[in-house]
């Protein structure tokens, strides 16, 4: 492995030749084939469907792995998938899911699917990648895959093909017998043909592809971002992209005799690029606790235990979880962790010291996103680690921080906060969405992907994040940063969650608001917590005028607290105190596609609709009757 601990590993790196001239593989089944021939016994995932550190466990070595990953692209190709044509996946984690992703970039394009989405996002999503086929999950007890799937499907007649994978392989003993029997019956109404994924895979030959694969870089997988308020938005992702995330984890951080515990999923960038894809160049082992991960039953009681059992080096995590193991005593042998990775929201500096407290393990916090194939920056593992930065910019990811002038772009000074743009092999200049006018003003100078986050480069060289351009509270023209407020909050012993957003307001246009949790057993009220962020909140403007203890924040599936909701939340609060004997009130509030978040409102028997007017008017909330 290269050392990478401060800028000059990796301005060295850099210097010892072009990213060009290192000799990558060019196609991602290449990638693992050389994986498969340098480490063929070693074992590369493994998956337990139980979260008990005792339970059983199926591990699959590189060859293995191999050779299911060439069956499944040959079935993809025999069900008529080329280079051109879609795979999607709804599917949690196990074996089947990361052989799906490798395999369906291979024969044509992967398109995973969150499978916590609604059906009409699901569809939405296999009707703008064009799926030829999925790959989904057969019915099973305390799953509604199967049922999301079948819905969707309805609404996405370009499906032709639905592989089920069947999780009750997994059980043992009496469980087996029994699930079949209990298995819950699916309605599909849709015409796309079902088949087992396990018989119709295994009936392709393992030991070699059934179709060429040219040595040329190409679209391989789209990933949705966001999606999660009913607009999603797809992003593509090369060959070169995808093994760039690998080059990187293989080179820097581990090799074949490190275990990572990826309890995050498949479906999104984290888990599949610099996990799964740093696993295949280095030949790492990748454990999945539960097929949902840290959301498992169980998981967050039994991780320690299965930290040990498992002898994990590298813990893959993310800053709610984080806040979860916290509430948990440290009972088990945990001394193989050589680190914690971190990304997806800013860790907390309180979360970071807990953390190293309990454990002795530094976490390094890294960034990346979706529209970059993932990898940007991190805290070196070896070297200084900057709590509250995401560290160094990986070797070839060149990162500027930009204004915007009426002339074009200039580079702010060191320390000065700017718009976040990147350069890197996993930017694909121009295209980075499906939809074409989603790339409009996407790219500064043509080249710098424009990431929409605020941040700074110190004069170190470490890059730290602020926040979105688009979560700025804007009160009265003054900008204000929910990370402040955020982090005041934080400095709570009895808060182990805050999220900060800006609420309607009649006067101003928006005023800070925020959402906090409690750590379990945490005593602090509102009162109290309002007046620590009056002491801690060193800016008056950013003060918030709302504070609200909620059981507990809402997040999306790779744990990232979800503001979306919680605007929603305040919009129906502050509306409906606005309307307050008007004899209206908010029914709901929706996502628009054109004037994003709507208040749908509805009128009682005798509602003053001119009242009702003048007051929903004084705020720039967009509304309907309901």
């Amino acid at each position: 492995m290269a050392r990478f601990a401060t800028m000059a590993d990796r301005d060295r790196i850099e210097d010892e030749m072009a990213y060009a001239d290192r000799q990558l593989p060019r196609t991602i089944y290449e990638f693992l084939t050389r994986t498969r021939q340098a480490h063929p016994n070693r074992p590369a995932m493994a998956f337990q469907l139980m979260s008990d550190p005792g339970a059983r466990a199926c591990t699959l070595t590189w060859s293995e792995f191999h050779e299911r990953v060439t069956e499944t692209a040959n079935l993809f190709r025999k069900l008529g998938v080329g280079p051109t044509d879609t795979v999607a996946y709804l599917l949690p984690n196990c074996l089947e899911t990361p052989a799906v992703l490798i395999a369906g970039a291979t024969a044509g394009i992967v398109n995973p699917i969150n499978p916590l989405l609604d059906p009409e996002q699901i569809a939405g999503i296999l009707r703008e990648t064009r799926a030829k086929v999925l790959v989904t999950l057969k019915a099973m007890p305390k799953s509604d895959v199967a049922q999301k799937a079948a819905a969707a499907l309805e609404l996405a007649p370009n499906v032709e093909t639905v592989l089920e994978v069947d999780l009750a392989r997994y059980l043992t003993g009496i469980k087996r017998l029994i699930v079949p029997l209990i298995r819950p019956r699916v309605k599909a109404r849709h015409k796309a043909r079902v088949l087992d994924f396990e018989a119709s895979a295994s009936a392709q030959p393992h030991d070699r592809l059934t179709f060429q694969d040219p040595p040329e870089d190409r679209v391989a997988a789209y990933f949705h971002t966001g999606g999660t308020t009913g607009m999603p938005k797809v992003a593509q992702h090369k060959y070169s992209g995808m093994i760039y995330n690998g080059f990187l984890g293989g080179e820097l951080l581990f090799d074949e005799t490190d275990v990572l515990m990826c309890p995050l999923p498949l479906f999104h960038v984290f888990a599949a690029y610099p996990i799964l894809m740093s696993c295949i160049h280095s030949g790492a082992l990748m454990v999945m606790p539960t097929p949902a991960g840290y959301r498992g039953d169980g998981v967050f009681d039994n991780f320690w235990k299965l930290i040990e059992r498992w002898r994990a080096t590298f813990l893959i995590t993310v800053p709610t979880a984080i806040a979860a193991l916290m509430q948990r005593e440290v009972n088990a042998d945990v001394s193989s962790l050589r680190t914690a990775i971190s990304g997806s929201a800013a860790l907390p500096v309180e979360l970071y010291n807990r953390f190293k407290a309990a454990t002795g393990v530094e976490i390094a916090e890294g960034y990346g996103l979706t529209e970059a194939t993932c990898l940007v920056s991190c805290n070196p593992v070896d070297g200084l680690k900057k709590v509250g930065s995401v560290g160094i910019p990986l070797p070839y990811s060149h990162v500027r921080i930009l204004r915007h002038t009426q002339d074009g772009y200039e580079d702010c000074d060191v320390d000065e906060i700017g718009e976040i743009c990147v350069a890197n092999p996993g930017v694909f200049d121009g295209s980075t969405y499906t939809e074409s006018d989603k790339n409009r003003d996407l790219f500064a100078e043509g080249r710098f992907l424009r990431t929409g986050d605020l941040g700074r480069l110190d004069s170190d060289g470490y890059l730290s994040i602020t926040g979105r351009a688009k979560d700025l509270i804007i009160r009265g023209g003054h900008n204000i940063d929910p990370a402040e407020i955020e982090n005041a909050l934080m400095s709570h012993p009895d808060v182990v969650g805050a999220a900060a957003i800006g609420q309607p307001d009649s006067f101003a246009g928006e005023l800070p608001c925020v959402y906090v949790q409690l750590r379990e057993g945490g005593t602090a009220t509102e009162a109290e917590l309002a007046a620590h962020a009056r002491t801690h909140i060193h800016e008056r403007a950013a003060v918030p005028k709302h504070l609200e203890i909620m059981t507990e924040l809402p997040v999306t599936a790779i744990g990232k607290v979800f503001k979306p909701a919680l605007r929603r939340r305040a919009i129906e609060r502050v509306l409906n105190g606005a309307l307050e004997g008007t004899g209206a009130a908010v029914a709901e509030v929706v996502e628009d596609k054109k004037r994003g978040l709507t208040a749908r409102i509805t009128r009682g028997e005798g509602a003053d609709e001119a009242a009702i007017r003048q007051k929903l008017g004084e705020f720039t909330v967009p509304w309907d009757w309901s």
